[in-house]
């Protein structure tokens, strides 16, 4: 089973960028309730997805470059990037089936 990753800005161009299989990453803060909502929903498509999809967060707050850079103002965002671009834009906590369905076709 694999649990989502964390990433920063230092390790997002490696973790995320060259990836040889979509990440969806997931711009989170502590102070963020819609965040924690939709914590436990990325860790199931992480374990339900393993091989076929990468989860990662990245904390808002301690990393302020990463989110600049791709105009992530509102929490939570979820990218969606496949060969080192973005593909798919989330905002907002999500259930599972909606998530799913903007991925599924990117897998």
């Amino acid at each position: 089973m694999t649990a989502p990753i964390s990433v920063t800005d230092a390790t997002f161009a490696e973790e995320v960028l060259q990836s040889d299989v979509p990440v969806l990453v997931d711009f989170w803060a502590d102070w963020c309730g819609p965040c924690r909502m939709i914590a436990p929903v990325l860790d199931q498509i992480a374990a339900e997805q393993d091989g076929r999809i990468k989860i990662a967060k990245l904390d808002y707050d301690a990393n302020p470059q990463t989110p600049q850079k791709y105009g992530v103002l509102g929490l939570p965002t979820l990218l969606l990037l496949k060969n080192g671009e973005v593909v798919e834009q989330i905002t907002g906590a999500k259930p599972k089936r909606a998530l799913l369905k903007v991925i599924e076709p990117h897998l």
